[in-house]
């Protein structure tokens, strides 16, 4: 394990060069704390490390869901493979190590949830469930205030801004099955829009989710979600969350979704759809503060 000696709520720890540690695991919770993709504010590397520290109750490896009345972390075999040592300075470099870390959880028939990070590590962890299980054949819905489709990010061809273009364009995942929610604010400019088009995705902006109702746009998106792939990518970019619920982010913009709908989308995502990996990413520990993240089983 790099990085904390604690892991997230106090489950049990796992070492992925030891495949008889995740024996039998449903989950493995991995961090990539990486921020050298962003374009604005920083300190996205300390996600990971703020995601586990946050939590103000006991980490007993326990969290019961009032409303479902399940525990995530006891009904399913949960295990924290720490932090990946991700060459600092070296973005590509560092992508590569996810990739190949969620392509062996993957092999081993097991879900990866990725803890950002800036969202530049999607073109990885995606990348590598979809080694294992096809190219196009998992479908992604993604949570964010921008569309992360950019044909590159200050002349880099790699950054928190072009994920989502290089998924499609490497064949990883279809455009026509890649949904995204949230999307609000500046950009992207009316060329990044047009390949969007082109490609075939469906994006929903928020005055469009705030007048038909998430409710109405989850059942559409699962839909096409289902299409023909065999399984589904969930990325939640925690700046699709309205500011003043979560300021600790490095590119906040303001008419965002509230967590509780967030909360009930990711919970709808989970209990709904076959979900083969999970990322949070650009959560920014604010100096003086803590990142609450809550898990919906």
């Amino acid at each position: 394990m790099y990085g904390p000696s604690f892991t997230f709520l106090g489950i049990p720890a796992c070492d992925l060069d030891d495949p008889a540690s995740y024996k039998g695991a449903d989950v493995i919770i991995v961090g990539a704390p990486i921020d050298s993709g962003t374009s604005h504010r920083s300190g996205a590397k300390f996600g990971p490390q703020a995601i586990r520290g946050g939590d103000y109750l006991p980490h007993d490896g326990s969290r019961p869901h009032l409303a479902l009345r399940t525990d995530g972390l006891k009904d399913l075999k949960v295990l924290d493979a720490g932090d990946l040592l991700m060459p600092g300075g070296d973005l590509v470099a560092s992508l590569a190590v996810l990739r190949e870390a969620t392509e062996k959880i993957s092999r081993a028939g097991i879900i990866p949830v990725v803890l950002g990070g800036d969202h530049s590590i999607a073109s990885a962890d995606v990348a590598g469930i979809a080694n294992h299980l096809g190219h196009s054949k998992i479908s992604m819905i993604h949570f964010d205030a921008h569309a992360d489709t950019g044909e590159d990010q200050f002349g880099a061809l790699v950054g928190h801004g072009t994920p989502m273009r290089n998924l499609i364009n490497e064949g990883y995942v279809r455009g026509d099955r890649f949904l995204q929610l949230g999307l609000r604010g500046y950009w992207p400019e009316d060329a990044t829009l047009n390949w969007m088009r082109d490609q075939g995705m469906c994006s929903y902006e928020m005055t469009e989710i705030h007048h038909r109702g998430l409710t109405a746009v989850l059942d559409e998106s699962f839909a096409t979600l289902v299409d023909g792939c065999d399984g589904v990518f969930l990325s939640v970019d925690i700046d699709v969350v309205d500011p003043g619920m979560a300021p600790g982010t490095g590119t906040p913009e303001p008419g965002g979704m509230t967590s509780r709908e967030l909360l009930e989308a990711v919970r709808r995502i989970c209990l709904e759809l076959p979900v083969v990996g999970i990322d949070v990413v650009e959560v920014v520990w604010l100096q003086g503060e803590q990142a609450h993240i809550c898990c919906a089983s």
